[in-house]
């Protein structure tokens, strides 16, 4: 899942705004919060594109194996990414 640094910053605003409006937290300095929560979701995405990354480098390095058994590439990626995610600890 890929979103702009836009949506980012819209989703990180609007977890905030709904955590105050519930009485889930309270702070004194609600922008200092916001901004921390948008870099928060950056980083995970980051994290992910990562992952993607590596998981790419993998198949490619099996290009050939891929082609000559005809196997999906889009189901092996997803395979891949989920044992590397499981390995690494990482949440998707």
């Amino acid at each position: 899942m890929r979103l702009s640094r836009d949506e980012i910053e819209h989703m990180g605003f609007s977890i905030v705004k709904n955590l105050i409006k519930d009485n889930k937290i309270k702070t004194k300095d609600k922008n200092s919060l916001v901004e921390y929560v948008q870099e928060l979701i950056y980083q995970e995405f980051q994290t992910e594109e990562k992952l993607d990354q590596e998981v790419r480098q993998i198949l490619n390095q099996h290009r050939d194996q891929i082609r000559s058994e005809n196997i999906e590439y889009q189901t092996m990626f997803r395979m891949i990414k989920s044992k590397l995610a499981k390995e690494k600890n990482i949440v998707l």
